[in-house]
């Protein structure tokens, strides 16, 4: 049977959990303060640099889908990422998979894939390429993730009203939760013919101006405004991962 760890059940690893457990696969999913009443959630918490868990799927998976929160000063986000990488290691983990983001390239135009340089000019950057670079010294791989939409994440609804600090022409750069759920799937069961990273981002790409006014139209709510009107396009190709079979199925 294989085995799944998934750290933070949260938004994304509460469905990657339930698919695994719907694909047979026998599963753990980490949460601080885990819910009894779920019986694949599992306690995973760094405190004063000591984890406190409750796993116990050895030879297993790990996916990692515990969000950055590069922003937040007190976030723990890589001392919390050590300790995980040392306990998979104990626990012969098959594989560690690192869900990024595509928010470790340049802010500048461009297309953007796999093998584009980083610069480390901000310190959610820094942060990000620094987990990377962790992972993927010991053998691990990564997605690295556009903007995230689905359920409850409609963005009609999280974009309505806001005074956004982006010009209206530039492009949008998201993927639907589903289909990064199929892409981690599809990258654990390629795992040893795969490359190390991964953009995962859909193929359209409409101007902000163009897509949160449709959104905000079906939903019946108020539009964002825009700092300026500058064209600008920074495009993220997430085609790669299409050569193991992958397909982008959910719109965006």
């Amino acid at each position: 049977m294989t085995q799944l760890i998934v750290l933070g059940a949260g938004w994304l690893g509460q469905p990657l959990c339930r698919q695994a457990n719907e694909r047979g696969w026998q599963v753990q999913g980490t949460r601080r303060n885990p819910d009894p009443t779920v019986p694949f959630e599992r306690q995973f918490s760094l405190l004063e640099e000591r984890v406190t868990h409750t796993l116990s799927l050895h030879n297993a998976w790990w996916v990692c889908a515990i969000p950055p929160r590069a922003r937040n000063k007190d976030s723990q986000y890589l001392h919390t990422l050590e300790h995980a990488l040392t306990l998979s290691k104990d626990m012969s983990a098959k594989g560690f998979l690192l869900c990024s983001s595509t928010g470790v390239y340049s802010r500048a135009d461009g297309l953007y894939n796999e093998h584009s340089s980083i610069e480390t000019s901000t310190d959610r950057q820094q942060m990000l390429v620094n987990a990377e670079r962790m992972v993927l010294n010991q053998g691990g791989k990564v997605l690295r993730l556009a903007g995230l939409v689905g359920p409850n994440r409609e963005p009609g609804q999280f974009i309505a009203a806001k005074a956004l600090k982006s010009s209206s022409h530039g492009h949008v750069n998201m993927v639907h939760q589903q289909d990064v759920l199929n892409g981690i799937f599809t990258v654990l069961s390629n795992w040893h013919h795969n490359q190390a990273i991964y953009n995962l981002c859909h193929p359209w790409h409409p101007t902000r101006a163009q897509y949160y006014q449709q959104k905000c139209q079906l939903l019946e709510t108020q539009p964002p405004t825009f700092s300026c009107d500058t064209e600008s396009e920074r495009i993220i190709d997430g085609s790669a991962i299409e050569q193991l079979g992958f397909e982008y199925l959910h719109a965006i």
